[in-house]
């Protein structure tokens, strides 16, 4: 077996200068390191248990089948300061049948991402009986 001793996943964004403006001045990620200089320099950042580093560039967005699911605490706030950080809401807050509040978003390039609030009593956090 594989011993994984970090991880994080790879964006290759159109244009690299956007991308991070996005994902640190608009979402507000904080950066974990920098590395390499000019235009395509590599950014890392933190998303809670993992990391998402934005470096190099593509001709081509990311594939659709891509995607980011981040955890938040609390979803109202959320919603209110991408609102005020001007972020383009694919679509506000919505509890999905499945019991889970869930937001979309996009970067950029279009990769989706969908911020997920688990509500206290969802099973997710807590199972009667266990």
């Amino acid at each position: 077996m594989v011993h994984v001793l970090s991880s994080r996943t790879l964006l290759r964004p159109t244009d690299p200068e956007r991308s991070r403006a996005f994902y640190g001045e608009r979402l507000g990620l904080p950066v974990y390191r920098e590395f390499g200089t000019g235009p395509e320099r590599g950014t890392v950042y933190f998303l809670g248990g993992g990391f998402l580093e934005v470096s190099g560039r593509s001709d081509i967005p990311a594939s659709p089948a891509v995607g980011l699911w981040l955890q938040v605490p609390d979803m109202a706030a959320a919603h209110e300061e991408l609102l005020a950080r001007d972020v383009d809401i694919v679509r506000s807050p919505v509890r999905e049948p499945w019991g889970l509040i869930e937001m979309w978003i996009a970067d950029p390039d279009g990769t989706r991402i969908v911020l997920v609030e688990i509500p206290s009593d969802h099973p997710l956090r807590y199972r009667p009986g266990i």
